[in-house]
């Protein structure tokens, strides 16, 4: 018996990302579950591996997002039974606690086979419970997106009413921390190059906008817009590129999450700047599973949903990324599988 998977190719790329098949994980063993998986979502994460910017080795399943329902479970299983709607963890070894060395060796659709296929048994601490209505798909957007928006402003950061969030652009993590900290009573300066898409963002919730392409010095025009204190949190996707920026919007003794590379790996930093202002630069992949249970109850708390711009079957995975490339989707890309 076979089931349907999709494997990066050699060399990497989006012409060689080819569904093909594997053969049936089976039955779980003890403590194991058996999850028959739904939906996958994209991020920028996972368009590096399979278009070759992150080495992997040939041959493996990528997406490190997956959402499902337990078809079985092993001996010993207690917290999930068969009919539940689960949710993968980026870090499946990260359960609580201090952040552990930040290898990505263990990471699902990285340094082992991830979620672009039909069916996958792991031990039950792999997954989660999701938000109560939440459907596969929506789930699916949560494991990578979702948790880096919530741990950049709650449990890095310290987002309370009358804050003020700057969040750039309009992929996952970025709509994310909009509905977030829209739900903490923050206030939120939403940046974006396209005025059809700050529409949309001010349709979710931001408070203020900003064309970058209409002002490159947006950094100077976010402190403007907050009578020249500055904001306390900067969302920060793009990384050297746009690092910059961040610090000069960001108020004295404020936060900048530095959490995507989308405009650099690498550049020159004003580090007189990140000094004078006494500045909170910190960097941050994902997060643990008890960070993702806790905001799964914040998003049960406030109604929240995620914003899904568009889907792709399983075995058009290579025309999703298309699309992601192309930077033509707003908020989370889903497979469907």
């Amino acid at each position: 018996m076979s089931i349907t998977v999709v494997r990066v190719g050699s060399p990497a790329s989006l012409e060689t990302l080819l569904p093909g098949t594997a053969d049936d994980p089976g039955q779980p063993g003890p403590g194991e579950i058996r999850v028959k998986l739904a939906a996958s979502s994209l991020n920028f994460h996972d368009f590096a591996v399979v278009a070759g910017m992150i080495p992997t080795e040939p041959g493996r399943i990528p997406m490190s997002d997956g959402a499902g329902t337990v078809e079985a479970v092993g001996d010993g299983v207690t917290e999930f039974k068969v009919g539940d709607l689960v949710v993968s963890t980026f870090f499946p070894d990260w359960l609580d606690g201090a952040v552990p060395s930040a290898s990505f060796a263990r990471v699902p659709g990285d340094g082992i086979d991830g979620y672009a296929r039909e069916v996958v048994v792991t031990p039950q601490h792999w997954f989660t419970r999701v938000p109560v209505g939440y459907s596969a798909a929506e789930a699916a957007t949560l494991t990578c997106a979702g948790l880096t928006a919530w741990r950049a402003l709650f449990v890095d950061g310290a987002v309370k009413p009358g804050d003020t969030v700057l969040v750039q652009g309009t992929g996952g993590v970025s709509i994310f921390a909009l509905q977030f900290a829209k739900a903490a009573g923050a206030r939120v300066i939403a940046t974006s190059s396209s005025d059809a898409k700050l529409e949309r963002l001010k349709a979710l919730g931001a408070d203020d906008l900003i064309n970058y392409k209409e002002n490159p010095a947006w950094g100077m025009k976010a402190l403007e817009l907050t009578g020249g204190v500055g904001v306390d949190t900067v969302v920060e996707i793009g990384g050297s590129g746009t690092l910059d920026q961040s610090m000069m919007a960001t108020r004295v003794g404020g936060h900048v999450a530095l959490i995507g590379v989308l405009a650099g790996f690498a550049g020159p930093v004003q580090t007189a700047m990140l000094m004078a202002k006494n500045l909170r630069v910190q960097g941050l992949t994902v997060g643990s599973r008890a960070q993702q249970l806790a905001m799964i109850a914040g998003i049960e708390a406030n109604g929240i949903k995620p914003v899904i711009s568009d889907h792709f079957p399983l075995v058009e995975l290579a025309a999703a990324f298309g699309h992601q490339a192309a930077n033509k989707h707003f908020g989370k890309i889903v497979v469907d599988i």
